[in-house]
């Protein structure tokens, strides 16, 4: 009777853990997914696998806290197949997952296939006590495009070995296949050299000098890439961005002598990586004076038994005279027949933490929701032309892996109708399809920072609950806390000194009133003017008096920009202010003063996620918060590019998430609950 009490009682307790896991976070979102009753219980687990798979599936297993046994209740079987049915395209990379009481199946066409089975098994798995449950279902999965990747340009921004390695192991969990290494400059050449050891001697760098990756830890990378299923792109940039290489070698790459020597080079760097199937070349941002240059060096890289990718604009190609292209800039276009890689707007250096995700998250891929003979995939780039301190401010200030899960997702869904300057940054209605689907994705994602990137730089915070009134300028305003109260529940429009105005819904913590961009990515205002003032306003309900921070930021400084500071005492040149319950937020003394712009003064606390939050303290009941919006023209001295934005959003004391028990209401609107 006891027995038989106590089985009654796990049974119960693991049907209980089922039901709170019923719902479980995946990312990317699966294409097929069938939720079934029950659950598999892979605590103890014997393996039916090919033996070349034993080593891959039995790290995985062990990752998850599963105990291999020769005989267990609960069986892993993996079968290799040569073909998957109800899968569409990219069949390397597809699986079909079949969990229930016996355990998991996986099916699928090749190792790498298996591999992001594994990843989902790992999301789909969660502990009660020492059980490892996975809910039963069965899915049908396959990525939408082929090149799902993210680029370091370590040639002006050096970064080790151990922190590459992470964020490949990390990324390749959310199905993140293609690491861009763009490893030379002018400022530094980051890659050894045997047969020109001139390269790297620190004399030839002009920023981090000696900071380089040797031979064998560029051998190791491959080795580690091979490992997570990511495809390593080595980028040596020719012939423009090759400063270093003249300095080093005395040599330009495009005269006679530059040509052989080049070609030296990459004998070796072919050699190095020989397990590499494609060499990048670069070719973007130079003036030909050379026109046999490409051709050559396209044939020689080609010769050596790789397939090479250029940027575009670049060279001029036609089909069959270059492997893949990589648009750069919106002027970056699609060649038929030559397959592409869009990174056109996916230069996160001038991202917003906020805004631009939701773009990129909407995004399809070169006009197309998947992937065809000419659209590969894309990449999200990071350019830093300006000096950063560390690996953190790099990647925080970056939104880096925010930025990688929105593309994680989108690019392994597709199914996206618009484009990135066609869905713009706004979040939109409540009510709207597109609104529901990030704010879904957007739950998911801070799941895994807690989950997976807790010990990461992950600055993104919850703001699909962060909702704003903006209304259009208005002349001698005077003193605006007194003369423009929020509380007169402005909606629609109102009128001031017999003039109508309108006023602008939006949600977010982050809220674009004219794109970095300019009007080629639609903003809050359709028509965007110079010398014009907004004002933005939102009601905050607390249930109780309580101390927070407030994340605030009028100009977002781009990481690859060497723009000036702002005056001390002022959030920006523009003279933008905000107002808690009448009361002025200031900003914090800039650490950066300098007068000069250069590209070797790195950014210190200009931007919100390189500082601790203010602190603010909410009174019970609703808190007005109130900005003031100027801008002047959309040009000027302090920055090359004017954003007329802000930031703001209510977090905890220490920055690390949103604030959890508030509501923002323009309307002062609020849902109670039964305890109030």
């Amino acid at each position: 009777m006891k027995r038989a009490f106590l089985v009654t009682l796990n049974c119960l307790l693991l049907h209980i853990a089922y039901a709170q896991y019923e719902r479980s976070v995946l990312l990317p979102l699966p294409q097929k997914v069938e939720w079934k009753d029950g659950f598999a219980n892979l605590s103890t687990v014997t393996l039916n696998v090919p033996d070349t798979l034993q080593n891959m599936v039995l790290q995985q297993l062990t990752n998850l806290g599963c105990v291999l046994e020769s005989e267990s209740n609960a069986r892993l079987k993996v079968v290799m197949s040569d073909s998957l049915k109800c899968v569409s395209s990219n069949f390397n990379e597809a699986y079909h997952l079949l969990v229930d009481a016996n355990g998991a199946a996986i099916k699928a066409v090749t190792t790498t296939g298996v591999y992001r089975a594994l990843q989902t098994l790992n999301q789909l798995a969660f502990k009660q006590g020492n059980e490892v449950l996975v809910p039963a279902c069965s899915i049908v999965d396959w990525p939408a495009f082929k090149v799902r990747g993210f680029m370091h340009d370590v040639g002006r921004g050096y970064i080790p070995l151990s922190e590459l390695k992470q964020q490949i192991a990390l990324l390749s969990q959310f199905k993140i296949n293609v690491f861009h290494w763009h490893l030379t400059e002018d400022i530094a050449w980051r890659l050894e050299s045997k047969v020109f050891p001139q390269l790297t001697d620190s004399a030839n760098f002009e920023r981090l000098s000696g900071s380089f990756y040797t031979i064998e830890e560029a051998r190791e990378l491959v080795r580690f890439c091979h490992e997570h299923h990511v495809l390593l792109i080595p980028e040596i940039d020719m012939p423009g961005h090759s400063a270093a290489f003249t300095r080093a070698l005395g040599h330009d790459m495009q005269s006679e002598r530059g040509m052989q020597l080049l070609k030296q080079l990459l004998d070796e760097v072919c050699e190095v990586f020989a397990d590499v199937p494609y060499l990048h070349i670069g070719t973007d941002e130079v003036r030909f004076t050379n026109p046999d240059f490409v051709p050559q060096m396209v044939a020689y890289v080609r010769s050596k038994g790789k397939k090479v990718i250029s940027w575009n604009p670049g060279w001029h190609y036609k089909p069959g005279e270059i492997d893949m292209i990589q648009m750069w800039s919106s002027r970056g276009k699609l060649h038929r027949g030559i397959p592409a890689i869009d990174s056109r707007l996916h230069y996160i250096n001038h991202f917003d933490t906020f805004a631009d995700i939701v773009a990129l998250y909407h995004s399809n891929v070169a006009g197309v929701s998947e992937g065809n003979a000419d659209v590969a995939g894309a990449i999200v780039a990071i350019w830093n032309d300006r000096h950063v301190d560390g690996i953190q401010q790099i990647l925080g200030e970056n939104g880096f892996y925010p930025a990688m899960l929105a593309l994680a997702e989108s690019t392994w869904q597709g199914g996206r109708d618009t484009y990135f300057y066609e869905q713009g940054t706004m979040l939109g209605a409540d009510t709207s399809k597109s609104f529901s689907a990030f704010k879904d994705f957007e739950q998911r994602m801070l799941h895994f920072k807690k989950d997976v990137f807790n010990q990461e730089p992950f600055a993104y915070v919850q703001q699909t609950n962060v909702k704003w009134r903006v209304t259009d300028a208005f002349p001698n305003h005077g003193n605006l806390t007194q003369t423009f109260p929020p509380e007169k529940n402005l909606q629609k429009s109102y009128t001031y000194q017999g003039k109508q105005y309108a006023t602008h819904k939006a949600t977010g913590a982050g809220i674009y009133l004219r794109h970095v961009w300019g009007t080629l990515i639609p903003g809050l205002y359709a028509n965007p003017q110079a010398n014009h003032t907004a004002y933005a306003y939102t009601w905050v309900y607390s249930p109780l008096p309580q101390k927070a921070g407030i994340y605030v930021r009028f100009q977002n400084y781009s990481r690859s920009e060497k723009d000036l500071p702002p005056p001390q005492g002022q959030w920006d040149y523009k003279f933008s202010r905000i107002w808690l319950n009448e009361e002025e937020i200031k900003p914090p003394v800039w650490e950066n003063t300098h007068s000069i712009r250069s590209n070797e003064i790195p950014l210190r606390n200009e931007n919100w996620e390189g500082r601790l939050p203010i602190p603010v303290e909410l009174q019970k009941g609703w808190n007005k918060l109130l900005l003031k919006l100027p801008v002047g023209a959309f040009s000027s001295r302090e920055v090359r590019l004017v954003k007329w934005m802000f930031n703001a959003v209510l977090v905890t004391p220490d920055g690390k998430q949103a604030l959890q028990n508030i509501v923002y209401s323009p309307d002062k609107i609020r849902e109670t609950t039964e305890n109030e």
